[in-house]
């Protein structure tokens, strides 16, 4: 793609980011979120592969279904109520449609189904995009939205979302679908605490984008997509394995590593909640995630594969070139003892 054309999609998408971040006026929120849909299109679709297009073509009718229920709900609670602003969406039908068309615009359940065939049709690249950034813009909106949507339906979501990522990602072989599914499951423990302290959704969704990002730049530097590429990759690049190894205990929420701390502290507050059932569900839940990403270990560096090497020689991977992986990796996976300081940053 031309470098100029490629500046002005990436600048595309940071201005509808920045217009939803900085708007009061749910139109001009509108408008960004529509901005960033259309920015990444073309960036799926640069491949001219068929299973690119069709990914690019269910993202486009997703988001234009969302985008178009988001506008109803807002534009129903103006003609009801008389507001726009962002904060005053206090019609209870409307606040609820527009949790609804928020929640398809990030894949939460159950308008989840989108995702993972999307992110299964791109490039490692674009993928990493449609996980972190693409989710920012939804995630402002609906942490403004949060006072006004009805608390069960954010717990019925929330759970469902944690649920279905679990137990989705524990058939899949494509490391996309898998980290499809953990974005799903990663985005039902932020919606589920935002009811109660969005302080804690922040901290994350902070934390979720530097893992997941992690994730996926070291799995563009070994060029694995599958579990049986993973496999095959610890002779190649022992150290970048062994990081994809790290940081996926990290996203299942390993006790010693990063991903431990938002887990631990939505549990907390859930008990404080006087909500153990959920609390208890949801812990259950983060044990089906964590079951699969221990089957993609045990493939990495527990397993020799019996297949021939066909990818690429050793001397050909242009390790920590140009990008930030030592220091998001680093985020990732010795960020836990710092909890207290967290904690008390938050109270």
């Amino acid at each position: 793609m031309n470098p100029w054309v490629m500046f002005i999609l990436f600048a595309s998408l940071g201005l509808g980011t920045t217009i939803t971040f900085a708007s009061s006026h749910w139109l001009m929120a509108w408008m960004g979120l529509e901005i960033n849909t259309l920015a990444i299109i073309p960036l799926m679709a640069q491949q001219h592969h068929p299973r690119a297009v069709e990914a690019t073509t269910k993202y486009f009718l997703t988001q234009a279904a969302a985008a178009a229920l988001l506008l109803f709900a807002t534009t129903s609670n103006a003609w009801l109520l008389g507001e726009w602003h962002i904060q005053q969406l206090s019609h209870p039908l409307a606040a609820s449609v527009a949790m609804v068309s928020l929640g398809m615009k990030i894949g939460l359940a159950p308008t989840h189904l989108w995702l993972p065939e999307v992110l299964q049709g791109l490039d490692l690249t674009t993928g990493l995009i449609l996980s972190t950034w693409q989710k920012l813009a939804p995630m402002a909106l609906i942490y403004q939205l949060g006072p006004s949507v009805n608390a069960t339906l954010m717990v019925a979501m929330g759970l469902a979302s944690t649920l279905v990522g679990g137990w989705g990602g524990l058939n899949q072989t494509q490391l996309r679908k898998i980290l499809a599914y953990s974005s799903i499951a990663h985005m039902g423990w932020m919606i589920m605490v935002l009811k109660y302290s969005p302080n804690l959704m922040i901290l994350n969704l902070a934390i979720y984008v530097i893992m997941t990002s992690t994730v996926f730049m070291a799995l563009k530097m070994i060029s694995a997509t599958s579990i049986n590429t993973l496999s095959m990759s610890w002779i190649k690049a022992p150290t970048m394995v062994t990081i994809v190894m790290l940081t996926m205990l990290s996203l299942g929420g390993l006790p010693p590593l990063t991903g431990f701390m938002p887990k631990w502290m939505i549990l907390q507050e859930l008990a404080y909640q006087d909500l153990p059932t959920i609390a208890t569900t949801m812990a259950l839940a983060a044990l089906l995630s964590l079951f699969f990403y221990l089957r993609l270990c045990y493939s990495m560096t527990l397993t020799c594969s019996p297949n021939m090497n066909i990818n690429k020689t050793p001397w050909r991977l242009n390790i920590f070139t140009k990008t930030p992986l030592p220091l998001v990796a680093i985020i990732s996976l010795v960020m836990l003892p710092i909890t207290p300081m967290t904690m008390a940053l938050l109270l």
